[in-house]
């Protein structure tokens, strides 16, 4: 397990207003906090841009994407195969349809409350997927469009830490731009919802 936290701070905007393949390999090993006292590290997420065939803006803006769209910083939630939601960190500059899909975490703290919302009891099986995340952290549509940069119900924090190894592969899941490599995963992590190839 990686070591726990003492002094945290809040990742401000500007961290987030870059573009998502510039900011996904540095949301590893940053603590994803809600204000009940929930924690997990990020150990697996993916970059989705608008020119990206598997991004859910490559079409243009909707309803349903819209919070994408808007400014870095923000939650966009969407609802997966019917079954379960999934979070995303909206990166870039307003406008861009850009996100970082938070795929997988370590829990930390609060780790019965992320079971009594999972209604599962091993520690590998709470946060390894990002349905399984989403439902851990009790992240829905509600939380569509959150401010994840001001103190709130979900924050994402650095606390300093930081993986010794980062790899690259091709994201899971999605049936287009398969090739690129725009998921990243601390190397070693058994949080992971897939091991890297």
């Amino acid at each position: 397990m990686t070591h726990m936290f003492s002094k945290r701070s809040v990742l401000p905007r500007e961290f987030f207003s870059r573009k998502p393949d510039m900011v996904a390999p540095e949301l590893l090993g940053k603590l994803l906090v809600h204000e009940d006292g929930r924690i997990a590290r990020l150990v697996e997420v993916e970059a989705y841009a608008q020119d990206d065939p598997a991004s859910h803006t490559y079409h243009g803006q909707t309803l349903r994407n819209r919070s994408m769209f808007g400014r870095a910083g923000h939650l966009y939630v969407y609802f997966s195969y019917g079954i379960h939601w999934c979070a995303n960190a909206v990166c870039g500059q307003e406008g861009d349809g850009a996100a970082v899909l938070l795929r997988a975490a370590e829990p930390l703290k609060g780790i019965n409350l992320m079971r009594q919302a999972r209604g599962r009891e091993a520690l590998r099986d709470l946060c390894s997927g990002p349905g399984k995340l989403a439902q851990a952290f009790g992240i829905d549509r509600d939380l569509d469009g959150l401010d994840i940069t001001a103190e709130g119900m979900i924050t994402i924090q650095d606390d300093g830490w930081t993986p010794d190894v980062i790899l690259a592969c091709p994201r899971v899941g999605i049936s287009k731009a398969t090739d690129l490599e725009l998921r990243f995963v601390v190397a070693g992590s058994a949080y992971v919802s897939k091991k890297p190839p």
